[in-house]
């Protein structure tokens, strides 16, 4: 596979920032253009290959988790929304609780917060790299415990958690375990089976190398009748189609989460890069981000004189993401003359945040490792 025909990013750039929003494949701009071009000759005529296709989407998202079925996969806005979707979809009863990592992205500790209302405790609990993060999270289990809602990886460091031994303890425990994947799927191989998890969310812009505006809801099959609707809308029914129906129910598969009409643009785009993911290989491309992201922990070693990693070194946690801040100096302004000289990261956890993917070229990683060198020699960390 030609990957410069894929990934044309424009010359100079090299894009480390795959953990927020990705580039477009080619594969996906040309579904993207077809689908415009069949609105603007024959409008909604295609309608039913437009289904054929969200059906094939579903069914590589099912595949990407290693989910049982297709009925367990909806598709929803963002990750937000399918978190919100399971957090308000329980039915909580005031002394229980949610047990999350500190460090938590917004959108999960969020859900948290506003439960206080309920009389839900949020218990957040410090994940120490030094320890067992894993036992710390299960010690904080306790009677009152309803859901373990945790991020596959974390987002400001890359810190990357044992979901199967997680899994297994909620398991024992009759406790329910929800999964923020955003930061795994797409990047690192997932299987829902083994981790056990009962949720699963996951935006497709991210690692999955698709647009905006579309995500992974996954729910266990026998919860999906227990998650109480707060949204409502023609496409959740089971008796879709049938307009005219007064008597209607809820779709008894995870489309019952779909109120609405479907994001038809951003499907035939999220399809077309998975399908690129697909042919690649998952572990292929498993396999090649790792290697960037310790390619850039060996530099940091290398160079420890420079710059400190606030990612683990462990080889087990490591995931796309690699965060780290000079030794003398700020960080923001070592961030501005990266930006300057075309190099696209991010400020996160107090450092400056990494995240190559599969394509990222070698070549280009070691360049902007002279770069950096350069800049913090050159005194651009300073203030």
């Amino acid at each position: 596979m030609n990957l410069d025909i894929q990934f044309p990013l424009d010359e100079g750039l090299i894009y480390l920032n795959h953990a927020a929003v990705s580039p477009w494949p080619q594969e996906a701009v040309d579904a993207v253009t077809r689908f415009a071009q069949q609105n603007l000759h024959r409008g909604s005529w295609h309608y039913p290959e437009w289904l054929e296709t969200e059906r094939e989407l579903k069914g590589q998202l099912q595949q990407l988790i290693n989910a049982p079925s297709c009925d367990e996969i909806a598709l929803v806005k963002n990750t937000s929304e399918a978190l919100s979707i399971i957090a308000y979809g329980l039915d909580w009863q005031s002394g229980d609780s949610i047990v999350i990592p500190v460090g938590e992205f917004p959108s999960n500790r969020m859900v948290s917060e506003y439960l206080a209302d309920k009389g839900v405790r949020g218990i957040q609990v410090p994940l120490d790299s030094n320890s067992s993060p894993e036992q710390a999270l299960i010690e904080a289990i306790d009677a009152s415990t309803r859901l373990l809602a945790v991020s596959s990886v974390q987002y400001h460091n890359g810190f990357r958690l044992n979901l199967d031994v997680l899994g297994q303890a909620c398991r024992d425990r009759e406790v329910l375990f929800c999964v923020d994947a955003i930061q795994s799927l797409g990047a690192l191989a997932f299987d829902v089976q083994a981790c056990q998890a009962d949720f699963v969310a996951a935006d497709g812009h991210k690692w999955m190398l698709g647009p905006e505006g579309l995500a992974l809801l996954y729910c266990r099959a026998d919860l999906l009748p227990h998650l109480n609707l707060h949204q409502y809308g023609w496409h959740m029914a089971e008796d879709i189609g049938n307009f005219e129906r007064q008597d209607w129910l809820p779709a008894s598969s995870a489309r019952r989460f779909e109120c609405g009409s479907p994001n038809m643009l951003s499907i035939h785009a999220l399809n077309a890069s998975l399908a690129l993911l697909f042919a690649v290989g998952i572990e292929t491309v498993e396999a090649h981000i790792l290697e960037r992201t310790r390619r850039i922990q060996d530099f940091l070693q290398q160079n420890a004189a420079e710059f400190e990693s606030l990612s683990c070194t462990d080889e087990q946690r490591q995931s796309g993401i690699v965060t780290f801040k000079p030794r003398r100096g700020d960080v923001e302004p070592l961030f501005n003359a990266l930006s300057e000289h075309k190099v696209f990261c991010a400020l996160r956890g107090g450092g400056i945040r990494l995240s190559p993917h599969f394509y990222t070229p070698m070549d280009r990683l070691e360049w902007f490792f002279e770069l950096l060198l350069d800049l913090v020699r050159g005194g651009k960390t300073q203030g």
